[in-house]
């Protein structure tokens, strides 16, 4: 093996989930940058590497270093120690006082920071708040780096060993000694495989019970991520022995073990894991409670709709007035239809029923941008339903059953979009006298979340239920909505284009250049055509991955759109000034949750640090936080549930047929309010049209309203509200 030292210059390519890197290296002796390959995922910009490896030529790319070990080390020229420091690595020094220190100390300048930090005055327009934050911030890199060298040897990468540092602190080595497994629970990004890839450097055996069991539970915590509350037993333990490549023996005294220690709940031949299962039985409980209490009926019976119509100047239609009729005579009533069924205009007749009746009235929607377009159609404040149960990480949800909600009728909308769990702590802020209407369209996905649930109390027939079918004149005019309609009736929609439709259907068999067009589109043809800016147009699609995946696109996106060059990087991925960026998982210490959208507001190469705009909030992120963001000009159509876009662009191709069903399609034109623009293969929509393959959800929800399964059970239920992600427990 030869062994080079180099200094990194950029990254040019990485895979998060293998960690195969491509980066260009100075190396001593070498005029130009050097090709460095290899496993070398989280390694930043400035670092100093020592590498062992050989060198070989690509017929395509020419000389390459390939790296089979590597290790970071401090650097030792006054190049590499300017670019170390430059980095943005330690907070307080960027790449302009990099220059100021080195130039100051030279290669004596690490030793400086290290021994005599004080001697930092010495350079010019370093003040004391600067010298505390790089003393700190070095310090704290000590640490990590004790704790990175540590991990280094079991292949966890520098951004891992991070997050580690910071849920751990100066116990990581300790923990991780202890029981590798822990991370794959405790730390958001770190799986089961990395855990057990640590686990296994670390002398593991294949059947040693802790493997067992947190393998059980990572099965368990992949299928809530397919959207299953339970597993079937033996479903269960054939998936694990998979997995594991371990014996069944072992793997069923594990399930044994958990099952008696309450880690996991076991009822007939169905496994939970325990939040799952007492949000599912708690569910059921707290809504035939709210049936079961008896409630006057508003307004003696009957409702005065000619009164509810001048109060909300519209005009209802039979359905309509059924649907508010059956909220003012229900404790618990579903409002569902499609588009243009007028679920808007129903649930304002409710809302002015129950405004009549002197009701206090809430509104909520599962996510904020959800909440902000029912504030915009009712003129009343709707919030989301995590601020309307005033959750905080440290405390859990604050409303809950000793501290119910305080108000008479509760609505809530985009209820297709709400899993069992967090369905479970809105049941349990309701109190038994108040009124609940549910709104959603079934047709929709179903949550991203655990369960079905919007589905499941439709399917139970113990509550009621009314649904719009009549598409409104108004809405008869909209190619989007009639097309929506036809998609969801199993019909082709119509795609001859023409200058006055809102519906269009560009063809084009090549998915690289239907990636070409979509940048044609966002950038040139629609905001000419429409007059909208480009923040305006939303890019949906199948999948993540592909030339025509989110993935790809956001990048070509970015690349036309955003010519900033203030960019901050971590593991391949550049986010710019000005870029839209999505928050990817609920992080209830910063108040973002999945899904939101915002835009990078500044980015501070010195600190490494970048501030996303999310409707006004500012959040700031560290570089180690960036995985939590993905870039949005372009998201899939899963994550698009409960927004809507002026201008949606949707290719639709047959290199995404596993994910191409009808439900999948509805929902992306469905989030269009003026233009949808599908672009691709006839043949891809009209499979996605005839494919109902919709798996189903391991659920019991159904069967618990109609009172064949229990309700109750003899444990501690949920812990009040304090959710865990890594516990396989999104909300």
């Amino acid at each position: 093996m030869i062994k080079i030292r180099c200094v990194v210059e950029r990254i040019t390519f990485q895979n998060q989930e293998n960690g195969f890197s491509i980066m260009k290296v100075k190396v001593k002796g070498y005029d130009d940058l050097v090709t460095l390959v290899g496993n070398l995922l989280d390694v930043p910009v400035g670092s100093v590497l020592l590498c062992d490896g050989d060198w070989k030529v690509d017929k395509r790319y020419g000389n390459q270093f390939v790296a089979e070990t590597w290790e970071e080390v401090m650097p030792a020229t006054i190049y590499g120690i300017e670019k170390y420091l430059g980095s943005g690595l330690v907070k307080g020094i960027g790449p302009k006082f990099a220059h100021l220190i080195v130039a100051k100390f030279g290669t004596e300048t690490i030793e400086v920071i290290e021994d005599d930090i004080e001697r930092l005055y010495e350079v010019p327009g370093i003040g004391k708040k600067r010298v505390e934050k790089i003393r700190e911030s070095w310090e704290k890199q000590k640490d990590i780096k004790n704790v990175m060298l540590f991990l280094q040897q079991y292949g966890v990468s520098t951004a891992y060993a991070a997050k580690i540092y910071r849920q751990y602190g100066k116990e990581s080595i300790d923990n991780v000694k202890e029981n590798p497994y822990r991370l794959a629970d405790d730390i958001w990004g770190i799986g089961f495989k990395t855990a057990d890839g640590i686990a296994s450097k670390m002398g593991y055996e294949k059947n040693d019970i802790r493997r067992c069991k947190s393998g059980l539970q990572y099965t368990l915590n992949e299928l809530s991520n397919d959207g299953h509350v339970y597993a079937v037993e033996e479903q269960l333990i054939e998936s694990a022995v998979k997995l594991l490549e371990a014996d069944r023996e072992p793997i069923e005294s594990a399930l044994a073990e958990m099952i008696e220690s309450e880690d996991l709940v076991k009822e007939d031949e169905a496994i939970y894991l325990p939040p799952f299962f007492y949000s599912e039985a708690g569910t059921a409980r707290k809504m035939l409670n709210l049936l079961r209490v008896s409630q006057e009926s508003l307004f003696g019976g009957t409702v005065d709709i000619d009164a509810i119509q001048k109060t909300s100047g519209i005009v209802y239609d039979d359905v309509q007035v059924d649907a508010i009729k059956t909220a003012v005579a229900s404790k618990v009533m579903v409002l569902t239809g499609g588009p243009g069924t007028g679920k808007t205009t129903t649930t304002q007749g409710i809302i002015a029923a129950f405004k009549t009746a002197g009701l206090r009235i809430l509104l909520a929607a599962p996510t904020g941008r959800a909440a902000k377009r029912m504030s915009e159609a009712t003129g009343m404040e709707a919030k989301t339903i995590h601020r309307l149960l005033e959750y905080n990480p440290a405390d859990g949800y604050k409303r809950n059953d000793e501290s119910p909600l305080e108000g008479d009728a509760l609505i809530v909308d985009e209820c297709s979009m709400i899993d069992i769990m967090l369905m479970y702590n809105l049941m349990k802020a309701i109190p038994v006298t108040m009124r609940l209407i549910l709104v959603g369209d079934i047709d929709q996905l179903p949550s991203v979340g655990a369960g079905n649930v919007l589905r499941d109390v439709i399917d139970s027939e113990v509550i009621p239920v009314v649904r719009l079918t009549r598409i409104f004149r108004q809405a008869q005019s909209s190619r989007i909505v009639m097309s929506a309609h036809a998609i969801n009736q199993g019909r082709y929609p119509d795609t001859s284009n023409g200058r006055n439709t809102d519906f269009f259907f560009i063809k084009n068999e090549n998915p690289e250049q239907v990636a070409t067009e979509i940048v044609n589109l966002v950038q040139n043809r629609l905001p000419k055509a429409y007059s909208q800016p480009i923040s305006n147009i939303q890019v949906l699609t199948p999948m993540q991955r592909g030339v025509v995946g989110a993935a790809n696109l956001n990048m070509v996106l970015q690349q036309a759109l955003n010519k900033s060059t203030e960019s901050l990087s971590r593991s391949g991925y550049t986010f710019k000034k000005g870029d839209r960026v999505m928050q990817i998982r609920n992080n209830y210490d910063k108040d973002v949750f999945n899904g939101d959208i915002g835009f990078v507001e500044s980015i501070s190469l010195e600190d490494r640090t970048l501030t996303v705009d999310f409707d006004g909030s500012k959040v700031e992120y560290e570089v180690s936080e960036l995985d939590e963001l993905t870039l949005a000009y372009a998201t899939t159509i899963h994550k698009a549930q409960g927004s809507e876009y002026p201008i949606v662009v949707m290719p639709v191709l047959m290199s995404h047929y596993v994910m191409l069903q009808r439900n999948l399609i509805y929902t992306g034109i469905t989030r269009a309010k003026k233009i949808c623009i599908l672009i691709g293969q006839p043949k891809a929509l009209s499979y996605s049209i005839r494919n109902l393959t919709v798996t189903d959800r391991n659920t019991r929800l159904k069967e618990r309203l109609h009172g064949l399964l229990p309700v109750t059970r003899e444990s501690h239920e949920t812990d009040n509200g304090k959710e865990k992600e890594s516990a396989g427990c999104p909300s």
